[in-house]
This record gives C-alpha cells, structure tokens and sequence, in this order.
C-alpha cells in the first residue's frame, strides 16, 4: 500500500496469506485505500473510533507465511469467479496484490521438512524482521487466519504449526491476533513466553456468523427469562475451511467456541450439537441453521429457527482488519498481555469480559477512547521492540 511520508507505516503478517481470507483482506484494503468501494463492516471507521489513533489503511504493509504457492493475484481472480469478491476490483488493485504477494515466505512445516522447532521458530521469526526492516516498519502485527487445525493431542505431542508461528512472532516482538480456533498462543509453551514478552495479543476464533447471532439471542434468553431447553445447529460450507473441519478433531475444536457463547449468555448449556458438513460445491459461501427450543410463560412450548447465509472470507475481512489496527495501536499505546476488549471478535475471546454482543461493543468503544487518550505516555511505558526481542529471544 502506498503511505504518506509524513505517517510511518506498519505491517500486518498474515499466516495463511494465500488463502480466501487474506486475498480478501489485502483486495479490501487496497480496494476502500482507492476509493473503489467503502469500508462496509469495519467498526473501526464507524464515528466512534475517529479518535482513537489508529493506523489509516494506507499505511498497511501486507506480508505473510503460507504453505501454499498460487500467487494472490490468481487467487483474487478465483475469489471474484466464485462471487467472493466483485467483478472488476481484483484488476483494479493487481499491483497491491503483486505486492503482498512478493512480501509470502514458504511456511511450514510441510511433509518431508527435517527442519526442528526451533529451527522453524527461528526462520519464521527472521522471515517477520526483514519484512518489517526492509519497509522500516514501526510495528509489525502478525494475524492467524489459516485454516483449523485439530485439536491437541496432548503436551507430549509435536507443537501444532500455529503454536510455532505464534511463538516466532513473540520471538519477532510482534503482536498476535489469532482468528482461528487453532491454539496458537494457548499453548502452554507460547501461553508462558506471552506472560514474559510484554506484548498484547488478542483471539481467539473469528466470530462472523452463526456465533455471532448467538451471543445476540443468547443474551435476548436470559434477559427475557425464557428457558432454552434445547439449542441445535448446522454448518453447510465448502471452501479450504470445509476440508478442514472435515477432521473431526478440527471439528471439535471449532465447536468449543460455538458452545462456550451459549453457556456464557444462557448460564447453562442447552440440549444440542453443532454438525459441520463439508459441501465443495459451496466454495467460500456457508449456510447455517439454527433450530431452537424454549419454554414460554406457563410452560408454553416455543421455536426459533435461524438461517444464516453468507460469505466467510467476506464476513472476516473487515474483522481482521479492524484487529490489525486496534492490535497494533495498542502495541504502540504500551499495553499488553491479552486484549480482553476485542472478545468481541472473538467466539473464544482470551482474558476476561462480558459474553453478551451489546456489552462486548460497549467494552470496544470505551477500549477505543482509551487508545485516544493513550498517546505519548502509553509509548514511553513500555520496553523498546529491540528490548522485547532480546528478552523473548532469551527464552526460546
């Protein structure tokens, strides 16, 4: 992205860069950056956050790990053949693409790689520090938005590949937003250097539809005192997230945050799963329904049904870059630890803070007056990037 001399500009690294929803994040970007389309879904430039300091989306610098090697600009072209993206703007934006393109490193680790974990740690983290030194980046904040890996298999067990980039972007002095349900910094072993490093860190799994709704209607229940005594629902997608939740233990994974709304804003947990179907055909759309069952006053038996239709990486996109933002202004206001205020993205959200969406927004908004208010005191109480390097570095 272009930036203005008079801005530094700041980087945004994404794992999984060459799937649908970073394609989707960097042709937004650049898209709403031009002028082409406005910035639908982003909280972050609704009114209340004007004066929060935040980085402008100009100043983005997009770069990433990924295992696959389809260049951005041809994944755009699928996106927009499978009406993911509209018609016309991945041409308009190729040399912003071409850009970030340039800017993914093989990531890992891929069948036959004899590289260690720490071998892999250490090159993931070197990838993230030339990236942000070649741009003279002033902070760099590195986003999971890779598909779901199973669930962990124990602590005896290889750790999974986002635990081992969330640790190289620790190692990196960087922020950590984790979008998916993949453990990532939940791991025990990246869980304590995020404790040492000082850094903040926000996750985890994006929440963009059917979890969405809930933590609405959850709340609706219980305030109402209206007894759900069942709440069942089903997943139709396609896409690379279809495959991976294909995985029953991936599944699983995926379905923690689901039920963890539902207790959270009902008090108790309902009678009733989550099934998740792969459907190819679908591509990057999904479909989810929600049937549920509760009693009314003098017991009268009652039904809500919910059908959600939409696109995933569409619903993400602006998610992720409103994390990026606020993530990277807090970096740079000197908090750290986790950024119990962004749960509202979140299905699992990281710290402590209110389940209900209303609350979760009024929690967001007072955090974005905070980041306003922050400004040169907040800089000068934290550790400078190169001392944070060095005392992550140590540890690992």
């Amino acid at each position: 992205m272009s930036a203005s001399l008079s801005r530094p500009r700041v980087g945004v690294w994404l794992i999984g860069a060459r799937g649908s929803v970073a394609t989707t994040v960097v042709t937004g970007c650049a898209a709403i950056t031009a002028g082409l389309h406005p910035p639908t879904g982003m909280v972050t430039e609704t009114p209340a956050f004007t004066a929060s300091g935040l980085p402008a989306l100009s100043d983005l610098v997009f770069g990433g790990h990924d295992t696959l090697d389809c260049p951005l600009p041809k994944r755009a072209e699928t996106l927009t053949a499978g009406g993911v993206l509209p018609p016309g703007v991945a041409t308009a934006v190729a040399a912003d693409l071409a850009a970030a393109d340039r800017e993914i490193r093989p990531g890992g680790p891929t069948p036959g790689d004899t590289r260690s974990e720490a071998d892999l740690i250490t090159a993931f983290a070197d990838d993230i520090r030339d990236f942000a030194h070649r741009h003279e980046l002033e902070r760099t904040v590195v986003v999971n938005v890779a598909s779901t890996e199973p669930a962990s298999q124990g602590p005896d067990a290889p750790l999974p590949a986002s635990t081992l980039y969330a640790l190289a972007a620790l190692r990196a002095g960087c922020p950590y937003v984790n979008f998916t349900p993949s453990e990532g910094i939940h791991h025990p072993a990246a869980a304590r250097e995020a404790e040492r490093c000082r850094l903040p860190y926000a996750g985890r799994d994006g929440k963009t539809g059917q979890t969405l709704l809930r933590a609405v209607l959850g709340p609706m229940f219980a305030q109402r005192a209206l007894r759900v005594r069942a709440w069942s629902g089903t997943n139709l997608l396609g896409g690379g997230d279809g495959a991976a939740l294909a995985d029953p233990a991936a599944a699983a994974a995926k379905n923690a945050g689901k039920e963890r709304v539902l207790a959270d804003t009902l008090g108790t947990v309902p009678e009733g799963e989550v099934h998740i179907d792969d459907v190819p055909a679908l591509g990057d759309w999904k479909t989810a329904w929600d049937h549920i069952a509760f009693d009314g006053f003098l017991g009268t038996r009652m039904i809500l049904q919910t059908i959600w239709q939409g696109c995933d990486s569409a619903l993400a996109a602006p998610l992720v870059l409103d994390l990026a933002r606020l993530t990277l202004r807090a970096h740079e206001a000197g908090r750290s630890g986790p950024l119990d205020a962004l749960g509202f993205y979140f299905k699992d959200p990281v710290g402590e803070g209110p389940s209900g969406l209303a609350e979760q927004y009024e929690e967001l908004v007072r955090f974005g007056r905070s980041l306003g208010r922050a400004g040169e005191e907040g800089r000068r109480g934290v550790g400078s990037v190169e001392e944070r390097r060095d005392d992550v570095g140590d540890a690992l």
